[in-house]
C-alpha cells in the first residue's frame, strides 16, 4: 500500500492538469483504499494476537530487511492516517481555487506525504522507520511552504525543517546505537528485549533518550513547540492533517510503541512527564491570547500533544487504552475544527475572532459541527473526547504511583484552560458581537461540508458508542502490564465516580474562566512573558549567522593560493602525524615493477614541472593533459586497457572543458602579489607531494590480509556474468556507490547550469528553422555583406543567412569566417555518426570487453564537443535536440530503477537478473538488469556533458554574442555596421583572449 501512495504521487500532478481542482475527490480514492485495506484486516487485528508481516531482504550481509509490520497499534494509526487523509483530500477539491498556482505540486507532495506517514507506522526495520520519519519532514516542510512567494512561509516551513531534522539526527544516533546493542534493528525486537531484566544499562538508556528527543521533536513538546505554531501558515489542509492527525503524531506513536518495554527505564518519567505537563500548560496558556482562530487551534494542539504525552508515558494496560482514545478523539475534533477554521475563512475572508460577528446565524450546520467538536475538545459529554478524558481521570485516579498523582495535578490544569480556550473558540467564531458587523459568507458547499460533517458525526458516535471504539483500542493495550486484574472499560457513564466529579469541576472552572475572560485576559497581560522559545530559536540561529559571517570574512579572503596553502599545509600535518605513529614501514623499496614504468614515469615528472612554468592558461592546461594521457598509458601498460580508456576519456574531456572556462579569462597567468611568494608555493607543493608519495608507498606495504579484490574476477564472472571486471564493478557488485555517484554527477551538473544560466535551464537550445522562407528573403544580403561578423547578429539574422548555401555542418555559416575551419567541419561530418555508433558499441560490450556506460557516455560526449567545436552553438543545437535535464532525469531512472528490480522477484535490492537469448545470425547474447543501470550511466554521462555544453559554451557564447551586439551598436555612429577588423581588436582587448590559443565554437 505504501508504494501505491507514491506512484500516484509522480502522476498526482496530472490529474490536477486534466481534472482540475475536482482532481483531488479522484486522488482521495488512494488513502481511502488504504483504509478499505485496513478494514479488511480487521477480524485479524482484532484478536489481538495477530500480526500483518511482510519482509524483504535489503542488506543480507547486515541482515537488514525492508519488515513491514502491522499489528494492533499500527492498525489504529493506519485508521487515521488514511482514514483523515481521505477525507482532507476531498475537502481539498472545493476549498482551493479552480486558478490555484502550483495546485498540481502540492497534490503530489500531500500525496507523498500520506505515503511516508503510512510507511512509518508500519515499518519495523528501523533504519526504515527513520527513511519515513524524516520523509515526513521533508513533504512538510514543502507543504507549509505551499506560498513561498511569502516571506514569512519560507521561514516557517525552514523553521520547522531545522527543528524536526535536528531531532531526527538524534534519533538516528539512538536507532544505530539501539540496533548494535540488541544486534537487531526489528523495532519490534528491540522492545521485547527492554522487558528482559538487565537490559537497562548506561547505552541503552542513552539510546533511548536520544530516540525520544526525536519524538519530542516531531510532536512539537517544550522547547520545541514553537515550530507547530508557526507552521500554521500552510495551507488549512496542511493544518489538519499533518498537525492535527498525521505528522505530529509520529512521536506519540514511537512513545506509546516504546513504552511497553522502557517505561520502566529511569529517567523516562522523569523526560516526558515534565516536558508532557510544562508543553500541555503553555500550549493552553498561549491558545487563551489567541486571536487568530487557526493560532487558537495550533496552540490547542500543542497543549493535547503535551496531553497525550504525558498519557502514553506510562505503558501501563489501563493508560494505555486511555492513551488511545484521547489519540482517536484528537485527531477527530481537532480535524473537524481545522477544517472548519478553513471554510470561515474561505467565507468571510478573516479568521479574526474580533472581526467575526454572527456566523451562527449565515450557517447554523457550521456552528452545529462546531459546537461538538469544540464540546469533544473540551471534554464534555457526549462526545468521544468526554469519554476519552474520563477514561483519563480514572486510570491516573487509580494508578496510586508518585508520577500518577504528579501526571494528574498537571492533567487538571491543562484541562481547566482547555475547557476556557474551547469556549473562547466557538463564542469568536459564531457569536454576535457589539460594535462588530455581522458577515454574510454566503452558502458551503457540499463537498466542502462533506470532511467536517463526517468527521464531527464520528466524534459524537464514538462517545455514544464508547464501549465499540473500546473494542477497537483494548486489543492493544490488554498486552500489556496491568497492576490489577480487571481492566478498565471505555465507557460514555461509568456512574458518579470520583473521575466524573473530578470531570464536572474542571469544566466548570473552564467555564468561569470564560465567562471572566476580560479578567483572565488582563491578568495574562500583566503576567511576565517568561522564556520566549521562538525567540530562543531566532536568537540561535542568528548567533550562528553572525559566527559564520566572522569565520568567512576572516578566512575567505578571495585568494585561491591562501586556500590552498591551508588547506596543504593542514592536510601535511595531520598526514605526517598519522605516519610517525604508524608502525608498519614496508621493508623494501622497488624503484619499478618493469623498464616501461620508468619512461611513462619521466613524461609525468615533466609534464608536471612544465606545467608550473607555464605562462600561459591554455599552455598550462595541455601540459597538465600531458600527465593524465601518461596515467592511461600507465594503465594501459599494466594491464587495464578499460581504466586506460576511461582515463584518456577523461582527460579529453577535462581539456575541453577548461578550454571553455578559460575563454572569459586572461590568456596569461597572473603573477599574484600576495603573503604567498613563488618560493613558499614551491615548498608547499613540494612537501605534499613529498607526502603523498611516502603515504601511498606506506599503504602500499602496509596490507597484512588477502586483498579482497582477488576475488573480484570470480565474483564478476560467476554472479555478474560478464569479465571485464571494472565495468561489472561498478553497475553489479558495487552498485551502491556507482548510484551514489550518479546522483553527484546529476547535483554538479545541476549546479554547474544554475551558476551560468541567467534564464531557465529548461529545454532545449535554439534551433535553425530550415523552413522559413520568408524570414530567409527578408533577411537576404548581397555577399558583400557577410564581411560583416554574423556572430554580432541577432539570432533571427543567423538563422536566416546560416542557410542560404549548402554546408558541411548546417550551422557553420554561423560562425565569423575568420574563426571557421571548413577541414574540421568536413572531418566532423565524416565522423561524428562514426563516433555515436562507436560508443553504442562501447555500451553493450563494455561487460566482458573494455567500454562501459561511463566510457560510452564520455566518447558520446566528445562527439556532440566536436559538433560544437565546429559549428558552435546551433550546431550543438542540431547534434542534440534535447533537454539535458531530462536526459540526466530519466539515466538516474533506468540506474535507480533497478534497485527495486531484485525487491520485485523476491530477492534483495540490486539483486541482478539474467536472461539468455539466441538470436539468428548474431547468436546468444546475455540480457540482464545490469545493463539497464549501465544504459542510465550512459544517458547520465552525455547529459552531463550536453550540459557542460550548454552552460560553459552555447550561454557563455550567447553572453558573448550580446556583449558584441551592444559594442556594436555603441561605436555605430555614422554607420550602420563598424568595420569589422576594428571589432575583432577592440573585443580582443576588453578580454585578453589569446586569439591563437585554439578555437572553441570560433571564439577562441
Amino acid at each position: 500500500m505504501t508504494g501505491a501512495f507514491f506512484l500516484v504521487a509522480v502522476i498526482a500532478p496530472l490529474f490536477i492538469r486534466f481534472f482540475g481542482r475536482t482532481g483531488f475527490a479522484a486522488l482521495a480514492l488512494v488513502p481511502a483504499a488504504g483504509l478499505a485495506l485496513s478494514l479488511s484486516v480487521a477480524p485479524l487485528m482484532l484478536t489481538g494476537a495477530e500480526v500483518w508481516v511482510e519482509s524483504y531482504r535489503w542488506i543480507p550481509a547486515l541482515d537488514m530487511s525492508l519488515v513491514f509490520r502491522m499489528d494492533m497499534l499500527s492498525w489504529i494509526f493506519s485508521l487515521l492516517v488514511t482514514g483523515v487523509g481521505a477525507l482532507v483530500f476531498l475537502y481539498c477539491a472545493r476549498y482551493f481555487d479552480a486558478d490555484e498556482l502550483r495546485l498540481g505540486r502540492f497534490a503530489g507532495i500531500l500525496m507523498a506525504f500520506a505515503g511516508m506517514m503510512y510507511g512509518l507506522i508500519v515499518a519495523d526495520e528501523m533504519l526504515l522507520l527513520f527513511i519515513f520519519w524524516e520523509g515526513t519532514t521533508i513533504f512538510s516542510y514543502l507543504l507549509i511552504g505551499q506560498y513561498h512567494s511569502r516571506q514569512q512561509t519560507r521561514r516557517a516551513a525552514l523553521q520547522a525543517l531545522i527543528v524536526t531534522t535536528a531531532g531526527g539526527l538524534s534519533m538516528l544516533i539512538g536507532v544505530i546505537l539501539l540496533g548494535n546493542i540488541f544486534g537487531s534493528g526489528k523495532l519490534s525486537s528491540a522492545v521485547q528485549r527492554g522487558f528482559e531484566p538487565g537490559y537497562h544499562d548506561g547505552l541503552v538508556i542513552a539510546a533511548i533518550i536520544l530516540i525520544l528527543v526525536g519524538a519530542v521533536s516531531k510532536s512539537a513538546l517544550v522547547p520545541f513547540h514553537f515550530w507547530l505554531p508557526g507552521a500554521m501558515a500552510a495551507p488549512t489542509p496542511v493544518s489538519a492533517y499533518l498537525h492535527a492527525a498525521a505528522m505530529v503524531k509520529a512521536g506519540i506513536y514511537l512513545v506509546l510503541r516504546l513504552a511497553p518495554g522502557f517505561s520502566t527505564m529511569p529517567g523516562w518519567h522523569l523526560m516526558l512527564l515534565s516536558l508532557g505537563i510544562a508543553t500541555m500548560f503553555i500550549g493552553a496558556w498561549q491558545a487563551l491570547k489567541q486571536h487568530d482562530l487557526k493560532l487558537l487551534l495550533a496552540y490547542g494542539t500543542v497543549s493535547q500533544l503535551g496531553f497525550l504525552i504525558i498519557v502514553s508515558a506510562f505503558g501501563s494496560r489501563d493508560l494505555t487504552t486511555a492513551a488511545l482514545a484521547l489519540l482517536l478523539a484528537h485527531s477527530l475534533f481537532k480535524a473537524a475544527l481545522f477544517l472548519i477554521v478553513g471554510i470561515i475563512d474561505h467565507r468571510a475572508g478573516t479568521r479574526d475572532l474580533r472581526k467575526l460577528s454572527g456566523y451562527a446565524r449565515c450557517s447554523p450546520l457550521l456552528f452545529a459541527l462546531t459546537l461538538i467538536s469544540a464540546a469533544s475538545m473540551a471534554g464534555l459529554p457526549p462526545t468521544l473526547g468526554f469519554a476519552a478524558k474520563e477514561a483519563v481521570f480514572s486510570t491516573l485516579l487509580a494508578d496510586g504511583s508518585k508520577e500518577g498523582v504528579i501526571a494528574l495535578i498537571g492533567v487538571a490544569v491543562g484541562s481547566i484552560l482547555t475547557v476556557a480556550y474551547s469556549a473562547r473558540f466557538v463564542w469568536g467564531a459564531f457569536a454576535v458581537k457589539p460594535d462588530v458587523e455581522p458577515v454574510d459568507p454566503g452558502g458551503d458547499s457540499p463537498l466542502l461540508m462533506t470532511a467536517p460533517t463526517i468527521l464531527t458525526i464520528l466524534t459524537l458516535t464514538g462517545g455514544l458508542a464508547a464501549s465499540a471504539v473500546d473494542g477497537i483500542i483494548a486489543p492493544w493495550s490488554r498486552q500489556l502490564p496491568a497492576a490489577d486484574a480487571e481492566a478498565y472499560h471505555l465507557a460514555l457513564w461509568h456512574g458518579p465516580e470520583p473521575a466524573l466529579m473530578f470531570s464536572l469541576l474542571i469544566i466548570s472552572i473552564g467555564i468561569v474562566m470564560f465567562l471572566f475572560r476580560e479578567p483572565v485576559a488582563a491578568f495574562q497581560t500583566a503576567m511576565p512573558d517568561g522564556l520566549d522559545f521562538h525567540q530562543g530559536y531566532r536568537w540561535t540561529i542568528g548567533r550562528l549567522e553572525a559566527f559564520a559571517a566572522t569565520v568567512t570574512s576572516r578566512t575567505q579572503r578571495g585568494s585561491m593560493p591562501f586556500y590552498q596553502g591551508v588547506i596543504y599545509l593542514f592536510a601535511i600535518a595531520t598526514i605526517v602525524i598519522t605516519l610517525i605513529l604508524n608502525n608498519t614501514w614496508p621493508g623494501e623499496v622497488t624503484p619499478a615493477d618493469t623498464a616501461m614504468q620508468l619512461p611513462i614515469a619521466g613524461a609525468l615528472i615533466i609534464g608536471a614541472i612544465a606545467a608550473t612554468t607555464a605562462e600561459k592558461r591554455f599552455a598550462a592546461v595541455v601540459v597538465v593533459g600531458v600527465t593524465g594521457y601518461g596515467m592511461s598509458a600507465f594503465f594501459a601498460h599494466q594491464g587495464a586497457p578499460d581504466l586506460a580508456l576511461t582515463q584518456a576519456l577523461v582527460e579529453t574531456i577535462t581539456i575541453v572543458v577548461f578550454v571553455l572556462v578559460l575563454r572569459r579569462l586572461p590568456a596569461r597567468i597572473g603573477r599574484s602579489a600576495g603573503r604567498l611568494s613563488p618560493s613558499l608555493r614551491l615548498l608547499i607543493g613540494a612537501a605534499f607531494g613529498v607526502t603523498m608519495m611516502v603515504v601511498a608507498f606506506v599503504a602500499l606495504g602496509a596490507r597484512t590480509a588477502a586483498s579482497i579484490g582477488d576475488m573480484f574476477p570470480r565474483l564478476a564472472y560467476e554472479i555478474g556474468h560478464g569479465t571485464n571486471v571494472v565495468n561489472v564493478t561498478l553497475v553489479d557488485i558495487r552498485a551502491w556507490d556507482t548510484l551514489g555517484e550518479l546522483s553527484v554527477v546529476v547535483a554538479a551538473a545541476t549546479g554547474v547550469a544554475s551558476f551560468i544560466f541567467v534564464r531557465s535551464r529548461e529545454g532545449t537550445l535554439q534551433r535553425i528553422d530550415a523552413n522559413r522562407p520568408s524570414v530567409f528573403s527578408r533577411l537576404y544580403r548581397p555577399v558583400e555583406d557577410d564581411l560583416a561578423p554574423l556572430w554580432l547578429a541577432s539570432d533571427e539574422e543567423q538563422e536566416g543567412r546560416a542557410v542560404r548555401r549548402s554546408a558541411w555542418l548546417l550551422a557553420g555559416r554561423t560562425l565569423s569566417p575568420a574563426n571557421r575551419s571548413i577541414m574540421l567541419e568536413v572531418i566532423v561530418r565524416l565522423i561524428f555518426h562514426a563516433v555515436v555508433v562507436f560508443s553504442v558499441y562501447l555500451l553493450f560490450a563494455g561487460h566482458n570487453l573494455p567500454g562501459g556506460g561511463f566510457a560510452a557516455g564520455l566518447v558520446a560526449g566528445l562527439a556532440l564537443a566536436l559538433r560544437y567545436l565546429a559549428g558552435g552553438r546551433y550546431e550543438l543545437a542540431e547534434a542534440a535536440p534535447v533537454d539535458a535535464g531530462k536526459l540526466l532525469g530519466l539515466g538516474l531512472v533506468f540506474a535507480a530503477g533497478t534497485a527495486v528490480g531484485g525487491l520485485i522477484w523476491g530477492s534483495t535490492v540490486f539483486d541482478a537478473a539474467w536472461l539468455d537469448v539466441k538470436i539468428p545470425v548474431i547468436g546468444e547474447i546475455h540480457l540482464g538488469t545490469s545493463l539497464l543501470f549501465d544504459i542510465g550511466v550512459y544517458l547520465i554521462v552525455i547529459g552531463l556533458m550536453l550540459d557542460i555544453l550548454r552552460s560553459l559554451g552555447a550561454e557563455v557564447d550567447r553572453h558573448q554574442e550580446s556583449d558584441g551586439r551592444r559594442l556594436a551598436e555603441s561605436l555605430s555612429t555614422e554607420q550602420a555596421r563598424p568595420d569589422t577588423q576594428q571589432l575583432h581588436t577592440l573585443l580582443g582587448r576588453m578580454d585578453d583572449v589569446d586569439v591563437d590559443g585554439g578555437a572553441s565554437g570560433g571564439r577562441l
